[in-house]
């Protein structure tokens, strides 16, 4: 039965019943992440296709044919394996290995400018294989780019749309009309327009997987879109081709994709057979074959039958200015142009945020905005904000400020000043609407630093066993030679003037409670830098003993204590003869 269907419909039977039948027999063995949306019944205008010219402004490829064969009705036994399974099965339902490659690597490249359109591979490979059957079976060489050009008919009206020539023959070799261009199968006006570099040659070829797969990946994403809302996956196909039959075949190859494929070596894929519409008028090639001086065939009796259209084949919905003579629904005069419509937001170089409490920030914030072509973009509203409980806030105490990019598709926000408490706080830039682009930028206000701190006096510090010392410590702190304000010091007793051991003996300070403590954390210095240190207080036991002093930033100092008995004095006018205890004589007897 599945044999039969698939006889079937690569014989050209593509009405929407048979279509909907053969998709219901899919439907039973895969399901796709984003679900179709309703088509209501086979009404083109339920599936979006009507409506889809003011949200996409035209189609990509012209309305040249498309291939409707389905894929296999045995569908990958492993959900969520992707291109993971092993290399067996028909060439038919494999992707070569640089077409996938090409398809990874425009996900890759999207989700890093336009993460919130999600574009996920298996779409550009459903596409690939109706328009091109994945470059011809992987006919490419090293580079990506397609041993031979792969173009479509001539758009010039028979059978197909009429488009006249756009590119003076540049992409199609065709001087008098258009003709869609390689794997994508990019008409000339719409590449002009979404082309891209992606392997890095310096040029634009819509020949070149690599190429074809970004600029596809960027126009199934213009305005806005979310492609893992069904919704927005229809618009982006349809905008392809406003088919619904279209839909539904690129919609079977995406469900069948999700559910796993294989790599097959390059040029080792099988063309598909069915194309969509007629074979063109005597002269005009086939679909991925080059112009040539032999006609091709006329299909049996003469005439060709009717198959689904595509945009731009002069059919309602067409690309506005293809040439088409069929009347067709005009874009709003203000869409946008992929060079107008806001694409991505990006960081534009700004380095780790960090800064001392109370200082300004070496670095400032800012953002890159470029339009769906990946080209800076102009006039973006951006939003800065501050978040967090440090009390940085931007220049002027605002938490909040607006700006708009400017010629060069930056915009920089105002300096940061740190507040006065260390932490961690965040910066979000968001620039967009609908859909918005943001940015976190995390930052961090360190505490403030001396690099130096000193005794001011020079005095010995002396204490007798089991009083307190009568000279107090004080010390200045300094940064960069400038007094350090608000400089946390720490002050403990030590055995070592490295502080790496803890002394539990000799001189200490006192807590609220009275009680001795040999480490305080809670000591700040002044405004001019300077700090004195509680009373000190000498225990027992005698001898010098080391107390070190340590500030944020790298300062310390070593300061000696010592505790020892005070010596005995004689009394004034005295001499220490006089004062020595004498021996007493005993009587003679």
């Amino acid at each position: 039965m599945a044999a039969h269907i698939r006889r079937r419909l690569r014989k050209g039977a593509t009405t929407t019943a048979v279509a909907a039948a053969a998709v219901a027999a899919l439907a039973a063995s895969q399901a796709p992440a984003a679900t179709l949306a309703d088509a209501g019944g086979g009404d083109p205008k339920a599936a979006g296709e009507d409506t889809a010219s003011a949200d996409d402004g035209g189609a990509a490829t012209g309305n040249s044919p498309y291939y409707t064969d389905l894929p296999p009705l045995v569908t990958p036994d492993k959900p969520g394996s992707s291109s993971n399974l092993p290399v067996t099965g028909s060439a038919e339902a494999g992707i070569p290995a640089s077409i996938l490659a090409a398809y990874k690597q425009a996900e890759q490249t999207v989700a890093t400018t336009d993460p919130a359109c999600r574009l996920p591979w298996q779409l550009l490979a459903a596409i690939g294989k109706v328009e091109s059957g994945q470059a011809r079976g992987g006919r490419v060489d090293a580079n990506g780019t397609t041993t031979s050009p792969i173009l479509g008919p001539a758009l010039n009206g028979q059978g197909f749309a009429l488009i006249k020539d756009t590119d003076g023959g540049a992409y199609d070799s065709d001087a008098v009309h258009d003709r869609a261009v390689g794997p994508m199968q990019f008409i000339p006006s719409t590449w002009a327009s979404w082309g891209q570099d992606a392997n890095g040659d310096g040029r634009k070829d819509p020949n070149n997987i690599y190429d074809a797969a970004l600029a596809a990946g960027r126009y199934l994403c213009a305005n806005d879109r979310d492609l893992a809302i069904a919704a927005d996956l229809d618009k982006a196909v349809l905008s392809y081709n406003r088919s619904t039959e279209y839909l539904r075949t690129v919609r079977s190859w995406f469900s069948y994709y999700q559910r796993g494929t294989h790599e097959i070596p390059d040029g080792t894929g099988r063309l598909p057979t069915a194309p969509s519409t007629p074979s063109p008028s005597p002269g005009t090639p086939s679909p991925g074959t080059t112009p040539g001086p032999k006609p091709s065939p006329s299909p049996p009796g003469g005439k060709p039958t009717p198959g689904p259209s595509k945009p731009g084949d002069g059919s309602t919905g067409s690309k506005p200015g293809d040439g088409s003579t069929s009347p067709k629904p005009k874009p709003p005069t203000s869409k946008p142009t992929p060079a107008e419509t806001f694409g991505s937001l990006e960081n534009a170089g700004t380095g780790p945020l960090r800064a001392t409490a109370g200082q300004a920030f070496d670095e400032r914030v800012a953002v890159l905005a470029r339009n769906a072509l990946g080209a800076p973009l102009g006039k973006v509203s951006v939003t800065f904000t501050v978040t967090g409980d440090t009390g940085t806030l931007f220049a002027g105490g605002r938490k909040t400020v607006t700006l708009r990019t400017g010629a060069d598709g930056t915009a920089t926000a105002p300096e940061l000043r740190a507040g006065e408490k260390a932490g961690e706080f965040t910066v979000t830039a968001v620039a967009g609407t609908g859909r918005p682009r943001t940015l976190t930028y995390a930052a961090t206000v360190t505490a403030r630093q001396a690099d130096t701190i000193a005794r001011t006096g020079e005095k010995a510090l002396v204490a007798a066993p089991g009083e307190k010392f009568a000279d107090a410590v004080t010390v200045k702190a300094t940064y960069k030679d400038a007094a350090a304000a608000g400089v946390a010091v720490t002050a403990t007793m030590v055995k070592d003037p490295l502080g790496l051991f803890d002394n539990d003996k000799g001189p200490y300070f006192k807590d609220a409670a009275g009680k001795p403590v040999r480490t305080l954390t809670t000591l700040t210095t002044d405004a001019e830098g300077m700090l004195r240190l509680p009373e000190i207080f000498a225990d027992g036991t005698e001898g010098t003993y080391l107390l070190r002093l340590t500030t944020e930033g790298g300062g310390s100092v070593v300061i000696e204590l010592t505790v020892k008995a005070p010596e005995e004095t004689a009394p004034e006018g005295t001499t220490p003869e006089e004062t020595a205890p004498k021996e007493t004589e005993t009587p003679e007897a």
